[in-house]
C-alpha cells in the first residue's frame, strides 16, 4: 500500500512527525527522542530554523571548526569551516601556519559581474528580430528601474543587455544575456526578478518566452590565490624534489580527468567549509567551479604550479559568487557570527578568504599524496570517528589511541583491537 499523503505541508510539527514515526520506523519511541533531542531549548531559535526550509522536523548538526593563522594580503584572519570530513580543518590550519612565515597568501580578485539570461524561441526573420530589440533595449532597461533603484545606489545595477543568437546550436533559440554588478549580495533573486521584468517587457506574438533564470555560470566572477616561496624554504630532506613532484602531480591533474575530479574536490573541500559557515550557497559555487574547470572542453585542475628561476609558485582561479548581506547569511546567527570572526568582510573580500581556503586544501592534499601518501594522515583523524562508532570509554580510547601513534590505521585492524581490549 503507497504511503501517499496530502496537505502534508499544511500539518503541524508533531503532526508531520508523528505520521512520518508511524509509517517508516520501526522504533517509534527511539526515533522521536533522536529527533527531539536536536531540537534547541531556545524555541524562537528554533522556530526561526525551522522556518528555513519546509516540512522542517529537526535540526541535523555539522561541526563548526575554526582553522587560524591565515595570513591573506598581509592580513590575520581565523576561518570558519563547517564540515564533517576530520582531516579538513587540521590540514587547512597546518598549511595555513606553514605559509605564514613565507609570506602568507596573496589573493586578487579580477571580476565581480555575473549574468543571468531570458531564454526565448523566435521562428521570424533575425534582422527584424535584432531591428526590435535595438529600438526596445532603452525600455528593457526601464522596466527594471524599481527593482535596480537600491543597488544602483550601492553601485550596482545591470551593466548590459545584449541579444544573442543561439540557432546554430537550436532551432529558433535566442538568448536576452543580461550582465549584473550586485556588490555584497549573491544577488540571485535580485537577478531573477529583472530577468522577469524584463522578459515580459520584450515577449510578443511571435516571441515565446521559454525562462528567465540566473546563471551559477559565472566566469567573469573570478578570484585568484596564490603561495610562492624560494625553493629552498619549502624544507624537508629535498626541497627541490619535493617542488617537483608537487608540480608533476598539479600537472597530472591538469591532463587528467580522472585525477583532476578528486583534485578539484579537495579544493572544494575548503572552499564549501567557508561557504556554509558563511550562510552562502554551497550547491551555486560548487557547480560554478566545476564548470569552469571544464572551460576548455576538458575538465581540468583548478589550481596551477610551476618552478621558475629557483621560485616555487603554486596558485588558483576559480569563480565564486558569494554574498555578505541577505538571505541566510543575515538570519542565522552562526553565519553572522562567522562574518564577524572574518571581520566582516565584503563579498570580494570573502571571494578572496575563500580562494585561499581552497588553495591551502590543495596544498595540504598534494603535500601529503608526494610525500607520505594520503592514508596516514587522514587515518589517523579517521580513529577518532571509529572510536566513537564502538563507544569507548576514556581510557580504552587513550590505549587505542596510543596502540596506534606508529601503525597504519585501517577499520579491521582498530576492531581488532578493541575486540582484543574487551576480552
Amino acid at each position: 500500500m503507497r504511503k501517499i499523503i496530502s496537505g502534508f505541508s499544511k500539518l503541524t510539527k508533531k503532526e508531520k512527525i508523528n505520521w512520518l514515526i508511524k509509517n517508516y520506523f520501526h522504533n517509534q519511541t527511539e526515533t522521536l527522542k533522536i529527533i527531539t533531542q536536536y531540537w534547541n531549548t531556545d524555541a524562537a531559535l528554533q522556530q526561526l530554523h525551522d522556518d528555513f526550509t519546509e516540512n522542517t522536523i529537526s535540526n541535523f548538526y555539522m561541526p563548526f571548526g575554526i582553522a587560524p593563522n591565515f595570513i591573506i594580503n598581509n592580513k590575520d584572519y581565523v576561518v570558519p569551516m563547517v564540515i564533517e570530513e576530520s582531516s579538513v580543518v587540521a590540514a587547512a590550519s597546518l598549511v595555513a601556519k606553514f605559509w605564514s612565515t613565507r609570506g602568507g597568501f596573496k589573493t586578487t580578485v579580477i571580476g565581480t559581474t555575473k549574468i543571468g539570461h531570458v531564454h526565448f524561441m523566435y521562428a521570424g526573420d533575425q534582422l527584424t528580430l535584432k531591428d526590435y530589440f535595438n529600438k526596445n533595449k532603452a525600455e528593457l532597461f526601464q522596466a527594471t528601474a524599481s527593482i535596480t533603484k537600491n543597488m544602483e545606489k550601492r553601485g550596482g545595477g545591470i551593466l548590459a543587455i545584449e541579444l544573442v543568437d543561439k540557432t546554430d546550436v537550436l532551432s529558433n533559440y535566442y538568448q536576452l544575456e543580461v550582465t549584473f554588478e550586485t556588490k555584497d549580495s549573491m544577488g540571485a533573486n535580485f537577478i531573477n526578478s529583472c530577468l522577469e521584468a524584463i522578459a515580459k517587457k520584450f515577449e510578443k506574438e511571435d516571441i515565446e518566452i521559454v525562462m528567465s533564470i540566473l546563471s551559477n555560470y559565472v566566469p567573469e566572477c573570478l578570484v585568484r590565490a596564490e603561495v610562492s616561496c624560494k625553493v629552498e624554504e619549502l624544507g624537508g630532506q629535498n626541497p627541490q624534489k619535493f617542488a617537483e613532484k608537487f608540480c608533476q602531480a598539479v600537472q597530472i591533474a591538469s591532463v587528467e580527468p580522472y585525477r583532476a575530479v578528486t583534485h578539484n574536490k579537495g579544493i572544494m573541500n575548503g572552499i564549501d567549509a567557508v561557504v556554509l559557515a558563511t550562510g552562502n550557497d554551497f550547491r551555486a559555487v560548487e557547480a560554478g567551479a566545476h564548470a569552469y574547470a571544464s572551460r576548455s572542453g576538458q575538465y581540468r585542475s583548478l589550481s596551477h604550479c610551476e618552478i621558475k628561476d629557483g621560485i616555487f609558485r603554486f596558485w588558483i582561479e576559480l569563480p565564486l559568487a558569494l554574498g555578505t548581506v541577505g538571505g541566510l547569511t543575515a538570519l542565522h546567527p552562526m553565519a553572522k557570527l562567522s562574518l564577524e570572526m572574518l571581520q566582516k568582510p565584503s563579498a570580494t573580500s570573502l571571494m578572496q578568504i575563500m580562494a585561499a581556503a581552497g588553495l591551502a586544501q590543495n596544498f595540504a592534499a598534494l603535500r601529503a599524496l608526494t610525500t607520505k601518501g594520503i592514508q596516514q594522515g587522514h587515518m589517523k583523524m579517521h580513529l577518532q570517528n571509529i572510536l566513537h562508532q564502538f563507544q569507548l570509554n576514556d581510557q580504552e580510547k587513550q590505549l587505542v589511541t596510543a596502540y596506534f601513534e606508529n601503525k597504519t590505521v585501517t577499520h579491521s585492524a582498530v576492531v581488532d583491537k578493541i575486540n582484543a581490549l574487551r576480552k
